[in-house]
């Protein structure tokens, strides 16, 4: 997003013609030349540097971009006041914005209180001890893992998976330090591919279906590119994991909890009932999710009632689960798509548009937008291009879809998954390890790229 920052204020300065032209009909305020524009662009670019450096400060990342947000549109509305433009046009602009969060929050919540919900009836724990206890050899873990990282980000977010697998490595493998860097590097890619070919893998595939530019089953015409860019580096990393076994743990395997299991089943009921609101009835997507909320509300209700006659310890409710999604990542979408589209109501956004899309051509500026999402996190890159809402066919956005989302993988800073598991890997899993593979990870994104070509170009 720095870099698309960089093309404002470039096209700002050096096509003032574009830049201050404002057409009668222009859904935007065609303003990107006044002092108040390029202030609201500087105050979103260090907005998100405290946001790339929240791990050094502990600053909270939806802190800074929700102040970014309020002051951004505190410049739109005096600009709106020095030039005459009508408080109709600045409310729409921003019922738009507000559509748009809407949808995706509530698309998330339901599916966050899932995800806590099997976290806490430990479904996660048992595939994890699990995998402990069979005393597979190294290079077999890394495997294992990688897969069910692979498979498991489609329907869990990429987030949850690699933690998962990343507590499997760190119990089985903490006494070699090559081992986890390696592993860690292997999830971290597989979790970001295995999303990319699901609308519900990735936050930027949910945008993405959830804005009609593709239907549910034209993301699976990425699983093949998304298994390529999980293979090529996983298959060259394989020769340099050693070749050993764990010492033996004397850890049993953790037992589900009541319900678990019907939980899980009613979590894929409730993906399937918001692909059918989606693909049949024309609903969008979050209804359909928000209807298979109440599946759950409804078990937790019976799953409570059955622990009270069993006069069991601690009394499921559903609602602390609901407390405990991720407000912090939830607060930082509001931060992100407000201010993504303030800049865009302003005008940036169809400045870059004209020059990505129309000088480099759409393939080039979605291959270039995978590695814009490397350099920070992939969301602000999809939402600012789903503002410009270029002219592309369905096979540019699925393009676009598979680069954004496994172009995370070429920094260990490109993804949450990444981030999550330095914090995790007790130094054992760095930047600089990363950046060491970042070759190998290059030569499964272009190979990927390639497949997609060959596949549907």
């Amino acid at each position: 997003m720095q870099i698309l920052t960089i093309l404002f204020v470039f096209t700002t300065f050096f096509i003032p013609e574009i830049a201050f032209a404002e057409g009668s009909g222009s859904t935007n305020l065609g303003l990107t030349g006044s002092a108040l524009g390029i202030l609201g662009i500087f105050v979103f670019v260090f907005a998100y540097i405290l946001v790339m450096i929240e791990e050094f400060i502990d600053l909270r990342k939806s802190k800074p971009v929700i102040l970014a947000a309020g002051i951004i549109w505190v410049l739109i509305a005096i600009l709106c006041a020095q030039n005459g433009i009508s408080e109709q046009k600045l409310h729409h602009a921003l019922d738009h914005n507000l559509n748009e969060y809407a949808a995706l929050f509530f698309f998330l919540l339901v599916a966050m209180t899932y995800i806590n919900t099997m976290t806490e009836r430990n479904v996660f724990e048992f595939l994890r001890s699990w995998l402990v206890f069979k005393q597979f050899s190294y290079r077999k873990l890394f495997w294992i893992t990688g897969i069910i990282a692979f498979f498991l980000s489609p329907i869990a977010d990429n987030l949850t998976t690699a933690l998962l697998m990343g507590a499997v490595v760190m119990a089985v493998g903490a006494n070699s330090p090559k081992f986890v860097s390696l592993s860690f590097i292997n999830i971290v890619i597989a979790a970001n591919a295995g999303g990319a070919f699901s609308p519900f893998g990735d936050i930027t595939t949910l945008m993405v279906w959830q804005a009609g530019k593709a239907d549910f089953f034209t993301f699976f015409e990425l699983f093949l590119p998304s298994v390529v860019n999980f293979l090529v580096p996983a298959a060259i990393m394989h020769f340099y994991v050693p070749d050993k076994t764990p010492e033996a743990s004397s850890e049993g395997i953790v037992e589900m909890k009541s319900g678990a299991i019907t939980i899980c089943v009613l979590f894929l009921v409730t993906i399937v009932t918001a692909v059918s609101f989606k693909q049949f009835l024309h609903l969008p997507p979050f209804m359909g999710m928000m209807t298979g909320f109440s599946y759950l509300l409804i078990f937790s209700f019976i799953l409570r009632m059955k622990e009270k006659k069993q006069d069991a310890m601690r009394i499921f409710d559903i609602f602390q689960k609901v407390e405990r999604v991720e407000w912090d990542t939830l607060f930082f979408f509001f931060g992100v798509i407000f201010s993504v589209g303030g800049l865009g109501f302003i005008g940036y956004l169809d400045l870059t548009s004209h020059y990505m899309y129309g000088e480099l051509g759409a393939s080039t500026a979605n291959i270039l937008a995978g590695f814009f999402s490397a350099i920070v996190d992939n969301i602000p890159v999809m939402f600012a291009i789903l503002s410009m809402n270029p002219d592309m066919d369905s096979f540019q956005w699925m393009l676009i879809t598979l680069t954004a989302g496994v172009g995370g993988s070429l920094l260990s800073v490109g993804s949450a998954a990444g981030v999550a598991l330095m914090g995790q890997s007790r130094g054992m899993y760095t930047f600089m390890s990363h950046l060491k593979w970042t070759p190998v990870v290059l030569l499964g994104y272009v190979a990927s790229i390639c497949t997609h070509f060959l596949i549907s170009g």
